[in-house]
């Protein structure tokens, strides 16, 4: 008798304070002004029960506390999320326990505290080890500082990642050289490494349209994506996912899930999730305003502002979208539009034949030329 394997499920919890708001985020986000703790703990528990009580128990396969700042969070609150979620879905013995903070939150004393509560992976925001492009990225750390928190992050948990932005402006290839030579110099186990991009309503988007300073062009921008896959590979690091490099066997858990397109729920303001219920896919979204996400589960019991059972094409979007970020791909299915659509098979056929993808196995694959427009490429495919 042979038993299907069990979907992962894994635990987003939005937290949406920051001590100052990156010019450059397009988060659902607030500036940090104190908080009630037994609030704040009692509503994303009650949260977190009302989807246990909707969907079948199974262990977590990963938690992630991210943000905003979530270490800015009264420590005792990440300690009640992780208890609750054992409690409720029972945690998977692999489990894996993110926690996204920034350098200036990585004194070891709060650093150990988050540990004691369950936090098994740390994330730190560095995004540069030179001073005035932190300053210009509007961080509230300098380089010494990121350098002092990977250290200091390395030895207290067994597993770590930081993140660097490439493609800022009058970023030279020799300047991303150096710094992303810094930054491997760590030996980190996993890197993610995202280009600066000018998201809609953002400060920086104001900026460029004041004609203030202007992105890097495409060209440099693909230059420095090469770059970095190049260094990455010879220090060891896969690029499993597009921005997202790691030993083999320590990539993220949690944003596999995300872009294999499995279960995750979602709780605290605005957090998004995608989860199989009753034998439909449905798509949650929870209310953004931090005062209003209290008020609602407090009379309610839950933070759902929006929830959408998706259709088959819905779903085949999204799932394309994250899983061509993935070197292994994503699936393809005999019901898929690809297969019935005419127009849309011929620029499958189009795209493959020029070199952007390939589908072998029944699963869809960017190729090294279609990785770097992969924005493009999903467009193309699906519009």
């Amino acid at each position: 008798m042979s038993f299907a394997p069990v979907t992962p499920l894994g635990l987003y919890v939005h937290w949406p304070f920051c001590a100052a708001i990156c010019p450059y985020c397009d988060f659902n986000v607030y500036r940090d002004r104190g908080v009630d703790a037994d609030a704040w703990s009692a509503a994303l528990v009650a949260d977190l029960e009302y989807w246990a009580a909707r969907i079948a128990r199974r262990p977590l396969a990963s938690l992630y506390f991210g943000g905003g700042t979530p270490s800015l969070a009264p420590v005792s609150i990440i300690a009640d999320v992780v208890e609750a979620a054992a409690r409720l879905f029972g945690l998977d013995e692999n489990v894996e326990i993110t926690l996204e903070a920034n350098p200036n939150d990585a004194d070891e004393k709060r650093l150990r505290e988050i540990a004691a509560a369950g936090v098994n992976r740390l994330s730190l925001g560095v995004q540069s080890f030179d001073d005035d492009a932190l300053k210009f990225l509007g961080r509230d750390h300098d380089a010494a500082s990121a350098r002092r928190a990977i250290a200091r992050v390395q030895d207290i948990f067994a597993t770590s990642t930081f993140d660097l932005i490439y493609g800022r402006p009058g970023q030279s290839d020799d300047d991303w050289r150096a710094e992303l030579s810094e930054g491997l110099r760590f030996a980190p186990a996993h890197l993610s490494l995202y280009q600066l991009t000018i998201e809609p309503g953002t400060a920086f988007a104001r900026q460029v349209a004041q004609g203030r300073w202007a992105p890097a062009d495409d060209a440099r921008q693909a230059r420095h994506y090469e770059i970095a896959q190049d260094m990455t590979k010879a220090a060891g690091l896969s690029a499993y996912e597009i921005s997202n490099h790691a030993k083999p066997g320590r990539e993220s858990r949690h944003n596999l899930i995300y872009w294999r397109y499995q279960d995750y729920i979602g709780i605290g303001p605005g957090a998004h999730g995608r989860l199989a219920i009753a034998g439909e896919r449905i798509a949650t979204k929870a209310l953004d305003r931090p005062d209003a996400y209290l008020k609602q589960v407090g009379e309610c019991g839950n933070g759902v502002e929006t929830e959408e059972t998706l259709d088959a094409e819905a779903q085949l979007i999204e799932r394309l979208s994250m899983g061509l970020r993935l070197t292994e791909g994503a699936p393809l299915y005999a019901d898929d539009y690809f297969y019935r659509n005419d127009a849309r098979a011929q620029r499958l056929r189009r795209l493959m034949d020029e070199g952007y993808l390939t589908l072998d196995c029944g699963t869809l694959r960017a190729t090294d030329t279609g990785r770097p427009v992969l924005n493009r490429l999903i467009y193309e495919l699906l519009g």
